[in-house]
């Protein structure tokens, strides 16, 4: 039992860290609808459709490094974008495409 739980121990920690790897200085492609922007921290809430390989569908802050992207947004928009994953585990969306508006 002492060896057992050290080797477990590794192996799950091994998987993790490989996990996290796989996906640090990826693209991931986005599809949603912009419910919220933030100004001051240059962020929009988007309800996004699931990214397969990455995440369930969900709504969540994305911070977008691009004043001139960002100011293009509108509450109610339907976008396709890529979220950058660093390597640090940071994220933000760029090439913003805005494909509709729903009030």
């Amino acid at each position: 039992m002492r060896l057992i739980f050290p080797a477990v121990l590794i192996l799950f920690v091994g998987a993790c860290s490989r996990n996290v790897e796989d996906r640090a200085g990826r693209q991931y492609p986005l599809t949603g609808k912009v419910v919220s922007l933030n100004t001051n921290e240059q962020t929009a809430a988007v309800d996004a459709a699931a990214i397969p390989n990455f995440m369930e569908a969900m709504t969540m802050d994305y911070p977008i490094k691009s004043k001139s992207e960002f100011n293009s947004l509108h509450v109610g928009d339907r976008i396709s974008a890529t979220v950058d994953v660093s390597a640090d585990g940071g994220y933000d969306l760029s090439h913003i495409k805005i494909e509709g508006h729903v009030p």
